[in-house]
Parts: structure tokens; sequence; C-alpha cells
């Protein structure tokens, strides 16, 4: 291959493999885009046809005791509103298309359009869930790497401890202790709702009220992100670079810090993707213990007042939320990482 004139071979190359690269990554968020539409598609299909097989009638909760006195043509023309008329399978593309024209039908609990209910919540629970997630990787960075540093000692053994416990620990459980220490035994924290009973929502009253639940579901995600980054940095401390930087006689902190631990981090990346499916389901729980009036708290409303378009709904998103958080682990990793082949 002719250089360009005027360049280096070192850059010429850089500036190919980065545009190689570059191919690479566009492929991959293709490629899983293709394969992302037709797996929400199935999700959805099978969300609704669950809920078309259940003995519940959608239109008696949005009726609620009002359904003993009203009418049977009142009762048709509100199926007849909310969609609810016809066979299944028309329910069903009346839906789909409902779908993909942006429509998410009507909460039947909340009596609210859902896409109203998700833009309302949606941002009270990614403000919760994005400060959880930097607080699990400030734990599980620290202690693990701390942990893989000192192999063996005092430190290393009660994070190992702790983390398998804390394994087994549903976040509920979680949340309940740190209620009774820190709002009963220890009162100094809010632990319920956005602000206090009457508070407009200010940044100081919001924070407040955000640290016990921020606390709670970044804790219960750390265990297996702090046991990964101890595994992964002691298998990097065993390592030929590890072992030459030590040869060169570097200090420790420097081979531990600039040496091993980038090579370990980027599979915990990979590993942080793959536990948002986790996060979410932490989040239902730890919203619905703290009255935290997010989106994964209408989860716990939806399942139970059986309001079926805003369940669909937030399950959809659910598996959206999933799907992009594997992809962009993927996306980093590949970016980060040369030795990763960039034709997979």
């Amino acid at each position: 291959m002719v250089e360009p004139p005027g360049l280096d071979a070192p850059l010429v190359t850089a500036a190919l493999a980065g545009r190689h690269r570059g191919r690479a990554v566009a492929r991959l968020a293709g490629l899983r885009l293709l394969l992302g539409v037709p797996t929400v598609l199935l999700v959805a299909v099978g969300v609704f046809l669950l809920a078309a097989a259940s003995p519940f009638r959608p239109v008696y909760q949005y009726f609620g005791v009002g359904i003993f006195s009203a009418s049977d043509a009142d009762i048709a023309a509100t199926e007849r509103a909310l969609g609810l008329d016809g066979t299944v399978g028309e329910q069903l593309l009346r839906w789909l298309g409902g779908l993909l024209g942006g429509d998410l039908g009507q909460s039947l609990s909340m009596r609210q359009p859902v896409a109203q209910v998700v833009a309302e919540r949606l941002p009270w629970t990614l403000l919760l869930v994005t400060l959880a997630l930097l607080v699990s990787l400030v734990l599980a960075l620290a202690a693990g790497t701390l942990a893989a540093w000192w192999q063996g000692g005092w430190f290393d053994r009660a994070v190992t401890a702790v983390g398998h416990t804390l394994e087994g620990l549903p976040p509920f459980v979680l949340a309940l202790g740190a209620i009774a220490v820190f709002a009963v035994a220890w009162p100094v924290l809010p632990v319920a709702g956005l602000t206090d009973a009457g508070a407009a929502p200010t940044p100081e009253q919001v924070g407040r009220h955000l640290v016990l639940p921020v606390l709670v579901l970044g804790v219960s995600q750390t265990p297996w992100l702090v046991l990964h980054v101890r595994a992964s940095l002691l298998a990097s401390l065993d390592d030929d670079h590890v072992a030459g930087a030590r040869a060169r006689g570097l200090p420790e902190r420097v081979v531990v810090l600039r040496h091993a631990l980038p090579t370990a981090l980027l599979p915990f990346v990979t590993v942080l993707g793959n536990r948002l499916p986790e996060l979410v389901t932490g989040a239902v729980l730890v919203e619905t213990v703290f009255s935290w009036p997010g989106i994964a708290a209408a989860v716990v409303t939806a399942a139970l007042a059986v309001d079926f378009p805003l369940l669909a709904a937030l399950t959809l998103l659910s598996a959206v939320a999933v799907l992009a958080g594997s992809l962009v682990a993927d996306l980093t990793v590949l970016l980060l990482d040369p030795r990763v082949d960039a034709d997979v």
C-alpha cells in the first residue's frame, strides 16, 4: 500500500485502524438494532397475549365499584373507547399500530395517558438509577482493587465475606434495615416520598430524600461488581506485562493502578452491562419501599391494579433498557480493547 506523502507510517496505521474500528462499531450497532427490533416486537406480542389470556377484564378496573351500577351500553361504550372491543387479533393489531404511532394507550388505574405517566415518572427513576450506579461503581472499584492489592489480608477477607453475604440479600431487606437505622434508631434522614409533606421539590428536599434510596440501590448492586473486580485484578496481576513492570522496578502502586487495573476493567464493562436487568428489578423494590415516584414504582401499581396498558408499556421500556445497556457495554469494550476482534 502506498503511504500518503508527508505522513509517517505509524500515523497512517493508526488512522486506518481507527477507521476500521469505526466501521466495526457501526456494524455491531446495526446488527444489534436488527436483532433488537424483532426482540421488542416479540416481547410486545407476548405481553399482550398474556394480558388477553387473563381472566380479569380491564374495564372492571376502569369503573371500579361503579361497574355494579353501570349499564351494558356504558360498559360497551367504554370498551370501545379504550380499544378493548373486538377479537384478540383485532385488539393486538390496534395496540401495535398505536405503539408505532406513539400512542401507548390509557392507564386504567391513573386515568392518564400512559405516555404522560412515563414522561412524568421516568426522570425521577433515571436520577435514582444513575446516582445508585455511580455509588456502586465507586464502592466496587475501591473495595475490589484494595482487596486484590492486599490479597489474604483482613480487608480482603472482610470484602469477600460481606460481598458473598449481600449477594443473597434482597434489596428490600437492605431498605428496611436502612429505615430501621436511619429513620427509627437514628432519625436523621427521610424515608418516603420525593419531598416532605407540603414542601416544594427543591434540590435540597429532593437530595435529602434521595440519600437512602440511592445508597440502598447502589449497595445492593455492589457485591457482584466488587467480587468481579477483585477476581479480574488478581488474574491481571499474573499477566506478563505486569511481571515486566515489576521487573523494571516500578513501585507497586504504579504496577497495580497503571498496568494491572486497566486490563482488569475491560471485562468489568461487560459485567456492568449484564447487571442492568438486576438494577431495574432492584429499582422496582427500592422505589416501592421508599415511595419514590418513579417509573419502577408504577410497575407495582400497574400490577396490583391489573392495569394492562401501563404494565405492557413499562415492560417494553424495561426490555429496551436491557438491550440498550448490553449494546453500550459491548461497544465500550470494542472501543477500549484493541485485542477484541473488530469483525465480530
